[in-house]
């Protein structure tokens, strides 16, 4: 028998020891898995012991997850095909009139491969290598050239085919096709909320981002040929999201359309080599084994947690606040925005959505200011995406926000690294707007997928 202890020290000692390990650097997947197997030792039974394969089995076992490692390898095809590169040429060539034309450019070519990547460290270090250096060559200001990479490159967990999403679908057990169409508004909205801010700062103050010079720019037809090198990556992106989008195909089935897709894009730009082909294996094979790794080191720390009434006890300590449903709602918010400053995406999913969302389907959102609320059904899809638009912030929050370091091992060696933090600020304001209208207008993630999915 394992000794017996309170939930409230249980808890302390479970969370004190992941902030222990993970501060002296060991890897997110191993000091879940070790805490996990040591406390059930120690403090579970030999039956607890069953936990291990029984949390495991199902996640090595799902079909869902299967597009993980099929989206992954079609971005890191299309970026060793160069498609990334051509895309920002011909957005930028569009936008060089316009005064922060470039830092809008690098924002939507961002969002363009959001649709075709789903991976933020493909479109962040590849858009920093070709983007940064060319704004700061036509005298845009440090920080908005920074910004704009930082916070277009984030849009890749949000806009499908989002990895985030696949792992989150998976968790929750919601639709995977419901969660990919609920992200694309808020994707946009995003989106446009950078632009906005980058064109309305840049047109105040012209010397931030000044439009390219008149000897650079070129005519219509130009600007018509350069869309030419566009069209496949555009029609792949079509393809896979249509078939999702009218149910002609699973997720999973679409992301094996979009590899295929990948490989032919890359042989018609003149692309496909074997040793290409051989890199964006080894790309895939790495972070699917890390996505996974931290899967099964997060379940079973989750899994022993809630066997010893770890759900319960976080349950009535929110709930115990006396807080309105929009209030528990905020709570976690910012629980996740203080989680997302330490941990990284896949270990705040983990460790959060099994026990924030039976929460959240037992309240009524019956919506504030009259706006209308979310029916308990919708609760999951709603929270779903929220929460994705929660991590774009985790993602630019010092002090271990991942594409900050990202876009710092590309570089130029003036940009530092404080100037990276605070060219991200404005950006995740930027975001928590975002999050709130989507917070109170749940019809910006709902109404797409009600539509397409009318039963």
């Amino acid at each position: 028998m394992g000794l017996e202890i309170g939930i409230e020290w249980l808890s302390l000692l479970l969370f004190g020891g992941l902030g222990l390990l993970l501060m002296l650097g060991l890897p997110m997947a191993f000091c879940t898995g070790s805490l996990a197997i040591i406390f059930l030792f120690v403090f579970g039974n030999p039956a607890i012991l069953n936990m291990l394969p029984s949390r495991i089995f199902p996640f090595m076992t799902d079909y869902q997850l299967s597009a993980v490692p099929l989206f992954i390898f079609m971005a890191a095809m299309l970026e060793k095909a160069g498609i990334i590169e051509e895309l920002f040429d011909v957005i930028y060539k569009w936008l060089g009139s316009v005064k922060g034309g470039l830092a809008s450019a690098t924002v939507i070519a961002c969002t363009a491969l959001a649709a075709m990547v789903g991976v933020v460290g493909a479109t962040e270090v590849t858009m920093g290598m070709i983007a940064l250096p060319a704004m700061l060559k036509r005298g845009y200001e440090p920080k908005l050239a920074c910004g704009s990479l930082l916070s277009g490159g984030t849009l890749g967990i949000l806009i499908p085919p989002s990895v985030m999403a696949i792992v989150y679908a998976v968790v929750a057990q919601q639709s995977l096709g419901e969660l990919l169409i609920g992200s694309i508004f808020p994707g946009f909205l995003l989106s446009g909320l950078y632009v906005g801010y980058i064109t309305l700062r840049c047109y105040i103050n012209p010397s931030l981002g000044p439009a390219l010079p008149k000897e650079e720019r070129v005519d219509f037809t130009e600007k018509l040929r350069l869309l030419r090198n566009t069209i496949s990556p555009i029609l792949l992106i079509i393809l896979v999201l249509g078939v999702i989008f009218f149910g002609i195909a699973t997720p999973v089935e679409a992301a094996g359309i979009g590899t295929f897709g990948a490989l032919f894009v890359s042989a018609l730009h003149r692309r496909l080599t074997w040793i290409g082909i051989q890199e964006a294996a080894i790309a895939t094979l790495k972070a699917t084994a890390m996505v996974m790794w931290i899967f099964f080191g997060a379940t079973m720390f989750v899994g022993f947690f809630i066997v010893k009434g770890g759900q319960t006890f976080v349950a009535d300590s929110i709930l115990g606040t006396g807080l309105a449903p929009y209030g528990v709602l905020l709570l976690m918010m910012v629980i996740l925005l203080v989680l997302g400053m330490f941990l990284d995406w896949v270990g705040i999913l983990l460790l959060t959505v099994p026990i924030f969302l039976p929460i959240l389907k037992d309240l009524n959102f019956d919506g504030v200011f009259g706006i209308p609320g979310v029916s308990p059904a919708d609760v999951p899809l709603w929270y779903g995406v929220i929460f994705i638009v929660n991590m774009q912030v985790a993602f630019l929050s010092p002090p271990f926000g991942y594409s900050l370091f990202y876009l710092k091992s590309v570089a130029p060696p003036q940009i530092s690294m404080a100037m990276i933090f605070r060219a991200a600020m404005p950006f995740i304001g930027l975001q928590l707007v975002g999050l709130t209208l989507c917070i109170i207008f749940p019809d910006i993630i709902l109404w797409l997928p009600r539509i397409l999915y009318a039963h």
